[in-house]
Order: C-alpha cells, then sequence, then structure tokens
C-alpha cells in the first residue's frame, strides 16, 4: 500500500472540521466571484459613462435608467452598489493577498537570515523589528500612506512595511530553534553556500508557523485596507473598494440610506470571519499543541 501523501492528510484533517470547510467554501466563493466579476456584474463602476448621478442613493430592488434592477441599490454617485461590492471584493483580494505576499517573503527571509547570521546583524535587524513591532500597524500604516499618497501600490507598500515585522519574528524564532539541529550543522559542513543552507534548508522548516501568520496578516490587510479607505486615506475615489463604499453611505445612514453602508460592511465581515476561520484550523493542525 502507498503512503498518504502529507497534502491528503492534512486535507482529511482539514474535512473534520465543519465549521472551517464551511468557512474555506465561503473564500473560494468569494474569490470566484470577486474574479469572474466583469463577466456579470450588472455595471462597470469604474467607468464614468455607465454612472447615472440621477440614480443615486436608490433603495434596493429600483429599476434605474440603464434598464436593469439595482438589487442592492446605488450609492452616492449613482453606482449599482452589487457591482461596486463585487469590484470592491477584487481591491481588497487584491491588496490583502499582494501585501501579505510580499510582506511574508520579506519578514521570513530578515527573520531567517539574522537566525543564521547572528552578532550585530541578527542584534541589528531584530532591534529594528522589535522597534516597529512597538507601533501599531495601523497607526504606522496611516502615517505611510500619508507620506506615499493615495493609490494601490501606495497601499500595498504600506501595509508591507506595517506588517512584514511579524513574520520576521516569527521567522526568527523559528529559525534560531532550527540552527541548532544537527542537519543544519552537516549541511554546513558540506560545500554548499550559506544562502543555499538558509534557503534550501532551514527555511522551509519555518514554513508552519509563517503560514498561520500569513492567514492572519492576508485578514488584517484586507481590515486595514478598508480602514484606510473608510478614513479617505486609502484607494481613491474612483477605485470604489469595500472601505470607500462603507464611507460613503456612513454620512446618510441615520436618513434611512442603510443600504449604501450595510451591505459592503457585511461583505467586509464575512470574507475576514471566513479567512480567519481558515486559519484557526490550519493553526490548530500545523501545532500539535493546540489540537483539541
Amino acid at each position: 500500500m502507498s503512503e498518504i501523501s502529507p497534502v491528503a492528510r492534512f486535507w482529511a484533517e482539514f474535512r473534520t472540521n465543519r465549521i472551517a470547510v464551511a468557512a474555506l467554501g465561503v473564500v473560494v466563493a468569494i474569490v470566484l466571484l470577486a474574479v469572474c466579476a466583469p463577466l456579470y456584474a450588472p455595471q462597470n463602476p469604474y467607468d464614468l459613462a455607465n454612472l447615472v448621478l440621477m440614480d443615486a442613493r436608490r433603495p434596493p430592488g429600483y429599476v434605474g435608467s440603464k434598464g436593469f434592477t439595482h438589487w442592492l441599490g446605488t450609492d452616492a454617485q449613482g453606482r449599482d452598489l452589487l457591482s461596486a461590492i463585487l469590484y470592491g471584493l477584487r481591491v481588497s483580494l487584491q491588496v490583502g493577498l499582494a501585501a501579505g505576499a510580499v510582506a511574508f517573503a520579506l519578514g521570513a527571509s530578515l527573520g531567517t537570515l539574522a537566525a543564521f547570521m547572528g552578532g550585530k546583524i541578527e542584534i541589528l535587524i531584530m532591534r529594528i523589528v522589535d522597534l516597529q513591532l512597538s507601533f501599531p500597524a495601523t497607526l504606522l500604516a496611516l502615517v505611510l500612506v500619508a507620506l506615499l499618497g493615495q493609490g494601490q501600490w501606495q497601499l500595498i507598500a504600506a501595509l508591507v512595511t506595517a506588517q512584514y515585522a511579524y513574520f520576521a519574528r516569527t521567522a526568527h524564532g523559528a529559525a534560531t530553534a532550527e540552527r541548532a539541529k544537527d542537519y543544519v550543522a552537516a549541511a554546513l559542513s558540506t560545500p554548499l553556500s550559506s544562502s543555499r543552507v538558509v534557503f534550501r534548508h532551514i527555511l522551509p522548516n519555518c514554513l508552519p508557523p509563517l503560514i498561520v501568520v500569513a492567514t492572519v496578516q492576508v485578514a488584517n490587510s484586507i481590515a486595514l485596507e478598508a480602514t484606510l479607505s473608510f478614513l479617505g486615506l486609502g484607494l481613491p475615489v474612483t477605485e470604489p473598494s469595500l472601505g470607500m463604499l462603507i464611507a460613503n453611505g456612513f454620512q446618510v445612514l441615520l436618513s434611512g440610506r442603510y443600504w449604501i453602508s450595510i451591505y459592503p460592511g457585511v461583505a467586509l465581515i464575512i470574507l475576514i470571519v471566513a479567512i480567519n476561520l481558515v486559519g484557526d484550523q490550519v493553526r490548530d493542525q500545523l501545532n500539535p499543541r493546540l489540537r483539541r
């Protein structure tokens, strides 16, 4: 009999948690809806020619000037709210995944390198990381976005700078434990270069805790992007992210036009909660001490 692969074993254990499986299904569904939004969304909210100001702030179910039904209503610019939410999910996922991936690569490399090199290099890198961790990520991102300006790439750069330290600290702790093991000493006794030992031997063994941090930080990136956009410091007005949509309806929330803020807020909450539930199950499986 052939042995079960680690991936199959991981998935078999993952399926035992029905809540995590349902959350994973929600995440996959949201990703598919966001990626395929241009194919079936009633309106392109980025195209100013499709916007009709006369249709602004219409309630759910209103038939607009273009002839189609706004099932979730419209916002203050006359955008179809369902289309804006679908495109907003695209923006949130793009920013969250891009920021998480770059922060993962940068933080994991710095943390592993610091643990391997030791000495003054380790002290310098980790003191910078510790100094950054002493500041709230939201406050640091606010300052960076204010300095860099609005735009998707500027926002991603701010989020990476605010979050890479979490990966660096986690990688440093895991790599320090791996550095003391015999297989590292054996690899160093061969003609292999130091960089090859770090990135081919030490870093792969540090991935389990880093994957757990990655699931948390992707959700945090999405929430932080929405927070910055809500404050008017994230993406431009022409790119309707979920945070921008919530901000657009916040001023008229008490006047009865609840749909402009509530529906994007619900979509944002569902996405973040689903990612966190998947991350909790991954954490429990990768860390045997947390298994129930």
